[in-house]
């Protein structure tokens, strides 16, 4: 991985950081994006040091906030305007329907919303990688998810779990659709569940309730560092190259849910997704 150059979303803490970590110790150039600079640079001060990888950035973007998307994306672009790998790794759940500035529900801007315009905005630069990867990090949650296209915020029927689902769901679609209309030269796009991980998503933005069960739940899980290693190895291993439209888990690969293939319910994600992102021509992307 060296002289590569990997952005990574949501690596201030949990799988992110372990992947960020792991790709820093391959020689990799690794570039941050989170919403707490302070946390950036505690992190990038922590990776150099256990690293002494000195090439490691980071960019205060809120996912949450397409302006910030747009703005980050544009300020990577020029720093860095060659990326060989991309891995969309944040991700939030919220126990009550919440609204970003845009109007989207919480979850699907994160989850899904965030990582297809991410992906859209960074291709030019992706697109001069001789080996250029998107890894989305996703959750076998989506098996339990169904595409609400009449009411994709849920404002009658709000539930976390559901919520959550869906986006999750939402994402492995992209995934899926992405690789039957991307073009020659666009990168390879593959999704992964890290497993039961016993990191602190469901502690966040929860109701108590919700944390403590949260809680007992990940008692059961694998360590972070493991959960990470699926990311890893789908950004850096050399039998993953031209691999694309995939779904892992704990490093193997399987079956994503049956609605997962549904390409009438991809396109519909599609179309919905350039219409949120008010995108005009996805593989054509202006800032």
């Amino acid at each position: 991985m060296k002289g590569k150059t990997i952005v990574i979303t949501g690596a201030t803490s949990g799988i992110g950081y372990e992947t960020a970590l792991a790709l820093a110790k391959k020689g990799a150039r690794v570039i941050i994006i989170s919403r707490d600079k302070n946390k950036i640079d505690s992190v990038i001060e922590k990776i150099q040091t256990l690293t002494s990888n000195k090439s490691i950035y980071g960019y205060t973007v809120d996912l949450s906030s397409q302006k910030q998307i747009r703005e980050g994306c544009k300020n990577i672009l020029q720093d860095f305007p060659h990326i060989d790998v991309l891995i969309n790794n944040a991700g939030c759940w919220f126990s009550k329907l919440m609204y970003t500035e845009d109007m989207s529900e919480m979850q699907f801007a994160i989850n899904h919303l965030a990582t297809f315009l991410l992906t859209h905005l960074l291709l030019p630069a992706l697109r001069k990688s001789d080996d250029p990867r998107v890894v989305n990090v996703n959750s076998d949650s989506h098996f339990n998810g169904k595409m609400h296209f009449n009411d994709v915020n849920l404002t009658k029927n709000y539930h976390g779990l559901r919520a959550y689902a869906q986006s999750k769901l939402a994402n492995v679609l992209f995934t899926y659709e992405f690789d039957r209309r991307k073009h020659a030269g666009d990168p390879v796009m593959n999704a992964l569940q890290p497993g039961l991980v016993k990191t602190d998503i469901g502690l966040k933005h929860t109701f108590p309730f919700h944390a403590f069960v949260w809680k007992l739940r990940r008692l059961a899980g694998i360590s972070v560092a493991e959960g990470a290693a699926t990311s890893i190895y789908l950004a850096s291993s050399e039998e993953c190259k031209g691999l694309s439209s995939t779904y892992w888990d704990e490093g193997r690969m399987k079956k994503s849910s049956a609605a997962s293939y549904s390409i009438q319910d991809a396109q519909a994600v599609w179309a919905l997704s350039e219409q949120l992102c008010t995108i005009t021509n996805y593989f054509d992307p202006v800032l």
